[in-house]
């Protein structure tokens, strides 16, 4: 059998598919006599557009609708055009979203005048391949470019096999995309590398596959949808990638010298903390929330091994959350290597400053730490386990490491006041020299979210998100299965407060890259050069309790328990004095309050800063 892997726009260009390169070896280790071959048509799309635009529509444009325009369906609505062979498609619809919500589409709408054409070519590779399967991957965005290719390659080659999967068609969502796309022969619903080997197996034999779990099929014009399993794929069986295809394919392309490739490597699938405490807002994972995790050693030889054939040292692991057990049987051998590796990693926000140190030994250079507040009482009703004392200590040693952070300001709980923000506002201009949100955001309700499968929890009301009426011809009712986001009633801050929110992360990224709060240890004192924007240069000086003080508040303390620390180490402080110290460092921006905690904010050591659009 001719088994052919499609990866449609807008998958990053400038990194491998997991996807396929997984699916790649689950084949070929379950059925070696099968032929299987791979089309990257994200990078062949960035190809097209830069040469059919005269060089006008460049890789920086691929980006800026793929990934930056996600939440408003740019990159599908490019493609809808070509799915419904209309290409004035959803543009009227498209113009009233954009003008309601003051939204960039000039660079979509320029580019959707090529989709046609660039279907029309991809199905004529794909069908040179001679394949006989046609499996699809969608994540994001994917759906309508795949659905799109699906549907011409369909039309060019009635008998081709089409199989969809990937997490756009885990649940209710890939039974909808099925029963509404007849071109589309089967669809897998969760993890493959059981399922796609047995549903290959019945293609084969020519018999129903009534035994696949969680397998979408035609039975005549009834579209079926199987039983989903609760069985889980085993680290045991989650192959190693095989990049060799991409590689081939990123180096003949003109568009190699306007990208930095990245490799991308999978250590765990699900969320240990989601397991226990499903955050309200999150709907990653989907159906498949256990957490499991390849040994530390398998994970570096993995590594290594990709490392040593594709000759790239950017690594990024696709991970929800880190295995903790990484931080002894994995990242030591990464740091033990001596190879200039810069791996990617989500991690938990409330790492201890030897793991975050161990993280930037080990060559890790971005973390996404999954912060989202830094008001404690928010926080507890995300249900993060963490506190915003905790979270902010976080972002000072990721600036003593010498690790990128990013991470988001969520807002929007059912149950939030003012009176939860009021206060992280107030002290945000002193948190200017450590690295702030990427923004600050009204929580959207996600599929599989407790905020979602719980109503009771705020969110009673919701519909389909107002993007999909721009991006699908469906009605409302088969939009409420196949789609990923939906409206609902705002809940939580709104107005003023929400406004002053907004304002203050603005003027927190605006004055980041020329700011500075740093220790120094001049013998006895312990000094606090104050470069902060908004703020006089300042040096304050600071000796005996006082800078024991400081010191000890790096970890995060309430004001009796610092006192009790200080009384121990013989300082004869009394509370009242501490506590009018504790304000004015406050006043000064030196330390962070958190309910009864306060937080120390000067970091060690000049940070290494590139202003946006550097290099």
């Amino acid at each position: 059998m001719r088994v052919h892997l499609v990866t449609m726009p807008w998958h990053p260009i400038d990194l491998p598919s997991l996807q396929l390169g997984l699916l790649n070896r689950i084949v070929r280790q379950a059925r070696p006599g099968d032929r299987v071959t791979e089309f990257h048509a994200s990078l062949r799309w960035a190809e097209f557009l830069l040469e059919r635009s005269g060089g006008r529509l460049r890789p920086g444009d691929y980006v800026s609708v793929g990934s930056d325009a996600i939440f408003h369906g740019l990159g599908d609505w490019v493609f809808s055009g070509a799915l419904y062979d209309d290409p004035g498609w959803g543009l009227a619809r498209l113009r009233d979203y954009a003008a309601a919500r003051d939204v960039f589409i000039d660079t979509a709408v320029a580019m959707r005048p090529y989709a046609a054409a660039f279907i029309a070519e991809c199905a004529s590779e794909v069908l040179a391949a001679e394949p006989d399967v046609v499996g699809f991957t969608s994540t994001f965005m994917q759906n309508v470019p795949s659905l799109a290719l699906a549907r011409e390659l369909k039309r060019r080659r009635p008998r081709l096999t089409i199989v969809f999967g990937g997490s756009n068609c885990d649940g209710p969502m890939g039974h909808a995309l099925h029963r509404n796309h007849p071109f589309v022969d089967h669809v897998v619903r969760g993890e493959a590398e059981y399922a796609l080997p047995a549903l290959l197996r019945h293609l084969d034999a020519g018999t129903a596959p009534v035994d696949v779990p969680g397998l979408c099929w035609w039975d005549g014009t009834l579209s079926r949808a199987n039983t989903e399993t609760r069985r889980i794929v085993a680290p045991a069986d989650i192959p190693s990638p095989d990049y060799d295809q991409w590689q081939t394919a990123l180096d003949a392309s003109p568009i190699q010298r306007y990208v930095h490739p990245k490799l991308v490597v999978e250590g765990a699938r699900g969320c240990w903390w989601g397991e226990k405490h499903h955050c309200t807002f999150c709907g990653l994972n989907g159906s498949a929330m256990a957490f499991r995790a390849k040994p530390g050693e398998r994970l570096w030889a993995e590594i290594d091994r990709l490392v040593r054939r594709h000759r790239i040292l950017d690594v990024v692991t696709v991970d929800n959350i880190i295995d903790m057990a990484y931080f002894q049987d994995f990242l030591p051998r990464v740091a033990d290597s001596g190879w200039d590796l810069r791996l990617h990693y989500e991690v938990k926000s409330n790492l201890t400053p030897a793991q975050l140190k161990l993280l930037g030994a080990s060559g890790t250079v971005h973390i996404q730490p999954g912060i989202e507040g830094l008001g404690s009482r928010v926080l507890d009703l995300m249900d993060k386990g963490v506190t915003g004392a905790r979270n902010v200590r976080t972002l000072r040693e990721c600036e003593n490491h010498a690790l990128t952070c990013s991470w988001n300001l969520l807002y929007g709980f059912p149950g939030e006041t003012a009176d939860d923000y009021t206060p992280v506002v107030d002290q945000l201009p002193a948190l200017v020299h450590l690295q702030p949100p990427s923004g600050a955001h009204r929580i959207q309700l996600e599929r599989f979210s407790p905020h979602f499968t719980d109503p009771a929890r705020g969110f009673a009301e919701r519909r389909p998100a107002e993007m999909y009426q721009h991006v699908y011809d469906l009605p409302e009712d088969e939009l409420a299965d196949l789609v990923y986001l939906f409206d609902t009633e705002d809940a939580g801050i709104a107005g003023p407060v929400e406004q002053r929110l907004k304002d203050a992360v603005a003027e927190w990224r605006a004055g980041h890259a020329h700011s500075r709060l740093l220790f120094a240890q001049d013998g006895e004192e312990l000094l606090v050069h104050d470069r902060r924007h908004g703020r006089p240069p300042a040096t304050h000086r600071f000796t005996g309790w006082r800078a024991e003080a400081l010191r000890r508040l790096e970890a995060g303390r309430t004001v009796t328990a610092l006192h009790r620390l200080l009384t121990a180490d013989g300082h004869d402080v009394t509370p009242q004095t501490l506590a009018e110290w504790i304000q004015q460092a406050c006043s000064l921006g030196l330390l962070f309050r958190d309910g009864p905690t306060c937080v120390a904010l000067p970091t060690w050591g000049e940070p290494v800063r590139l202003t946006e659009g550097a290099g």
